[in-house]
């Protein structure tokens, strides 16, 4: 049995920040990474970003080991004992631990019998799909959500020829406002991406798609971004609370277990600025969130108040996001040229903000958590 006093099962963004969150308060206790990948952890948005636009490989890494940290990977964890404070992996190996934190991510949504498709959320996805986009390449892209928008933009601006599909009406319309979604779409159409909307998939494999509407689509290469759902096997199998990921409080703790904490995707944490749970599936979350909750297992004791931001690109358009940015809000909105670029506040029932798009604008992240945090109702003009 290998003995630890930090056990972190989970191998990516958020376990190597809870390893660099834990080396700032405790300079030599002993850090054992288990993840199930057989990489070290990397940074993931170049898989759909900076890769695809010649971006360096070699820069990806996190360099979690000079942290100090034992990584066990291409391993699994599969059961725990909380109470005698084991962990047992899919090699039989048994981890004993005095602080636990589940950092398991999420695993992505599927689509039942469809073989051969790349759900597309790791770098090996990333070198299957990029050794199969020879020139002249057809890919079809399931999903319009995050992932689906970046890596159909990707491909296009790499010469590919792209075909997206996905049920909503136009492309991020789970965040955008229906007009931006809708300009977006367009944009797409306008640089030869062949884009699907209301349609659903019947079917898939590697290389095709049967539509719900009939139609049978082929192509080099089938991937798709249908969002992820929180890895709680283990912690539903371990008893601890589970609503949306794994409860945890401001300091990321599961409650009951002063030992057992979770961070990054998998966690359901409270925002006292929006005054409810979330759960973020972000880069910038994973990494804070990751290394203010290792700082706590080793004895910090500050709480988690940072109010999480993302971002995409997609061709020369892009945006920052901060809060709860949800197109069933309504929205206050200041555009200084339409659709281009501009400010869009969500806000509630009361024209309080929740949530800030910062549509082709940048650097204001700050401001809009200031906005949040106030609480106060917003007016166009204060958007300016």
């Amino acid at each position: 049995m290998e003995s630890t006093r930090y056990l972190i099962v989970g191998g990516g963004m958020t376990g190597d920040a809870a390893v660099k969150g834990i080396r700032q308060r405790d300079a030599e206790g002993s850090i054992v990474l288990v993840g199930a990948e057989e990489h070290p952890p990397y940074a993931r948005p170049p898989l759909t970003k900076g890769l695809w636009a010649g971006g360096d490989e070699a820069k990806i890494w996190r360099g979690t080991d000079q942290a100090g940290a034992v990584l066990r990977l291409g391993r699994r964890i599969v059961s725990l004992d909380l109470d005698r404070h084991r962990a047992t992996d899919d090699q039989g190996e048994e981890y004993g631990w005095e602080k636990l934190l589940l950092a398991t991510g999420g695993r992505p949504r599927t689509i039942a019998g469809a073989d051969g498709v790349v759900y597309f959320r790791t770098l090996d996805d990333y070198r299957d799909v990029r050794a199969r986009m020879h020139d002249g390449a057809r890919a079809i892209v399931i999903g319009g959500g995050f992932i689906g928008s970046e890596l159909a933009a990707s491909l296009a601006a790499n010469g590919h020829r792209v075909t997206m599909v996905f049920p909503e009406r136009g492309i991020a319309s789970r965040v955008l406002p229906p007009e931006l979604s809708a300009y977006v779409t367009e944009e797409y159409r306008a640089r030869g991406v062949e884009v699907l909307t209301e349609e659903t998939v019947a079917a898939a494999g590697a290389t095709w798609v049967t539509t719900g509407s009939g139609r049978t689509l082929e192509a080099d290469v089938v991937a798709a971004g249908l969002g992820v759902e929180p890895a709680t096997d283990l912690a539903i199998a371990a008893g601890l609370e589970v609503e949306n990921g794994i409860v945890v409080d401001e300091l990321g703790r599961a409650p009951g277990h002063d030992d057992v904490f979770a961070a990054g995707d998998v966690a359901s944490f409270p925002v006292a600025a929006l005054g409810r749970r979330f759960r973020v599936e972000h880069e910038d979350h994973a990494k804070s969130h990751g290394r203010a909750v290792g700082a706590n297992m080793a004895g910090a004791n500050v709480p988690y108040d940072h109010l999480p931001f993302f971002y995409s690109d997609m061709f020369d358009l892009g945006y920052e996001a901060v809060g709860e940015v949800d197109s069933r809000l309504a929205t206050v909105e200041s555009w200084e040229e339409p659709n281009r670029k501009g400010i869009v506040a969500y806000v509630d029932d009361s024209g309080r903000p929740r949530g800030f798009l910062y549509w082709n604008v940048w650097d204001h992240v700050a401001a809009g958590r200031e906005l949040i945090a106030a609480g106060a109702p917003i007016q166009e003009a204060a958007l300016v």
